[in-house]
């Protein structure tokens, strides 16, 4: 299994949603850590452990964006069979999580709704008809 952290791999202070509004964003995790680690355990066949303990506490949105950009890059069934969420500290960000962020967003997927990217990323993976692609998805919105 892989494993990361959002304190050992990206920050204590995981802020919003946006790039366009906070540093450490949800928006930012995802693009920098989530993408390419659920990426590689993936191909490996393996499962990924996000681990949410031991930073100074979230926002629900940046939350929401990080695990909902995975759902719409992955798909929610691919999603929900190869991740496993850490939660322990706070419980109720895991169930927020499985429950509103993964459903919302597969819907989302499947009305090609596309994600909010309010900055420039590296191309990022995407499955594609059981292919991952590399590609810069989306351009940034207008602020």
């Amino acid at each position: 299994m892989k494993r990361i952290s959002v304190l050992e791999n990206f920050s204590e202070f995981p802020n919003l949603r946006h790039c366009s509004i906070s540093d450490n964003s949800g928006e930012e995790f995802y693009h920098k850590v989530l993408n390419t680690a659920f990426k590689e355990a993936y191909e490996a066949g393996e499962k990924l452990s996000v681990n949410l303990d031991a930073t100074a506490g979230y926002a629900s949105s940046f939350l929401d964006e990080a695990f909902g950009n995975l759902v719409y890059d992955f798909t929610l069934d691919i999603v929900k069979s190869r991740i496993e969420i850490i939660s322990d500290q706070e419980p109720h960000w895991k169930e927020m999580i499985l429950n509103q962020t993964f459903p919302q967003w597969e819907a989302r997927r499947k009305n090609k709704q596309k994600p909010v990217v309010t900055a420039n990323h590296p191309a990022w993976y995407r499955l594609i008809d059981n292919e991952l692609k590399l590609e810069i998805w989306e351009q940034p919105a207008a602020v």
